[in-house]
């Protein structure tokens, strides 16, 4: 089956541009410009996709989506030596079972509901970005029951938005007296697994609105997946080395800000 609209093919790689561009000059998850922007396009009659479900497929999506992506930022991060694995390994289980539980969640609620809470996770992201608050470290690595529940709530946060993880890991092992790059690193590390998890979770409970939408599993869309992928992997390395030459701090409060708009919008609806 042929995509309906010939645009898409122009419109999911330039989204993947954006969103690795993004990504790789603010250390955020595609997800957070991914999602918003699918839900507009999934608007088009000509692909297909019910209105009563065109959350669960923009989120769906971008977490497959972030799994294809997660790979290189692992690679990276790894060859550094700035994963903590020990710290992974013992995350991924709760992580694992977030995702899921987070999927059948979102399952659950309806499209507006769905978006509500995207958009009122975007809002709190984009003040977390603004202020640039790093909190302090107080406390040792938790034992396994600790890190399975900061798996779980890391697991099902990230399936409920469509993103990585990095927002919530980063600042759980800074607190937890890890180096700031070392948390950085063992976040991107659990990016995979996140996605991972939470794109099953999303195929499995979407099986029945899947099978009615050409070009989709579940509630992921494979011409937006392929799509967003290929161009975002090419460009989230330039907005890395951007980072170096531009006034990121400046550029991230009105990225922020855009952000604080767009989830507002998705907000009230």
């Amino acid at each position: 089956m042929a995509l309906a609209n010939p645009m898409m093919w122009v419109l999911f790689p330039l989204l993947g541009a954006v969103s690795g561009l993004l990504a790789g000059m603010f250390g955020i998850g595609g997800g957070l410009v991914i999602v918003p922007v699918l839900n507009l396009i999934f608007a088009d009659p000509a692909l297909g996709i019910p209105t009563a479900t065109r959350m669960h497929f923009a989120i769906g999506s971008s977490l497959a989506v972030i799994v294809f992506t997660a790979i290189s930022s692992l690679r990276a991060h790894h060859k550094r030596g700035a994963v903590l694995w020990p710290a992974v390994w013992r995350l991924v289980p709760g992580i694992v079972i977030g995702g899921l539980l987070g999927a059948v969640l979102a399952d659950a609620m309806s499209n507006r509901l769905l978006q509500s809470t995207f958009g009122g996770f975007v809002v709190a992201i984009a003040a977390y970005m603004a202020i640039g608050h790093r909190p302090r470290a107080a406390l040792p690595l938790p034992s396994w029951p600790g890190f399975a529940a900061a798996g779980t709530l890391i697991g099902a946060v990230s399936a409920l938005a469509g993103i990585g993880g990095g927002v919530l890991t980063v600042p759980f092992l800074v607190w937890r007296t890890v180096a700031l790059h070392t948390a950085v690193g063992t976040a991107a590390a659990c990016t995979m697994p996140v996605a991972l998890a939470g794109a099953t979770g999303f195929v499995l409970t979407g099986i029945r609105a899947g099978s009615e939408v050409g070009l989709a599993t579940g509630y992921v869309y494979w011409p937006a997946v392929l799509g967003i992928s290929l161009a975002s992997v090419l460009t989230a390395p330039l907005g890395a080395r951007l980072a170096h030459s531009l006034p990121v701090e400046k550029l991230r409060r009105a990225f922020a800000v855009l952000l604080v708009i767009v989830g507002g919008r998705m907000l009230l609806g």
